[in-house]
């Protein structure tokens, strides 16, 4: 089933996601492939996108999907479990807001603990850069807030237009910029 992405200002993205306890919900299955199926579309439309969180398609449970580019998958339950001491700061784009872009700060590395579609725990210590931006990301929207609610300061909110007319600029001030992830 086709669900849109929910769009900035939509109370659901607010919500705060329930845990998944019962792995053998035939519900939970159809959700975790509406969510995979959305990331994919997106990035069919797009030629880019990373990650989607489930409250983004009006689903209010802790799953993000995510396509590095080796395919996609599902991490049920993530939680951050380390954050480095060290963080940068980066444009960040949303799709749920894709006329924006909002100038956050991150921590370096985060380790997250989460479950695959079966149930089984697994870890991902100490991720690198772009795949621990990306996690804050999507965890934070299973908790409701939005990069938007992290913007450093009142300027720190711009559109993407002015963003893309003047991109050398903006990603000088920063200490990242993303790189859009293509492919399968």
């Amino acid at each position: 089933m086709k669900r849109p992405v929910l769009i900035l200002g939509d109370p659901l993205l607010r919500r705060k996601s329930a845990a998944v306890e019962d792995f053998s919900d035939s519900m939970l299955k159809e959700e975790i492939e509406d969510l995979k199926e959305a990331l994919e579309l997106f990035r069919k439309k797009h030629g880019f996108g990373r990650a989607i969180a489930a409250p983004q398609i009006g689903i209010p449970r802790r799953l993000v999907a995510l396509n590095l580019g080796r395919g996609t998958f599902v991490m049920v339950n993530p939680e951050i479990t380390f954050r480095s001491p060290g963080t940068f700061t980066l444009w960040d784009d949303c799709m749920s807001f894709p006329d924006l872009m909002v100038r956050v700060r991150r921590n370096r590395s985060v380790s997250v603990r989460y479950q695959d579609e079966e149930g089984t725990r697994k870890e991902w210590a100490e991720m690198g850069q772009a795949e621990s931006e990306l996690l804050q990301h999507e965890i934070d929207h299973l908790d409701g807030v939005l990069a938007v609610d992290r913007a450093i300061g009142t300027g720190d909110i711009i559109y993407m237009t002015e963003y893309r007319k003047h991109k050398d600029l903006y990603d000088g001030q920063c200490d990242y910029s993303i790189v859009p992830t293509t492919g399968t």
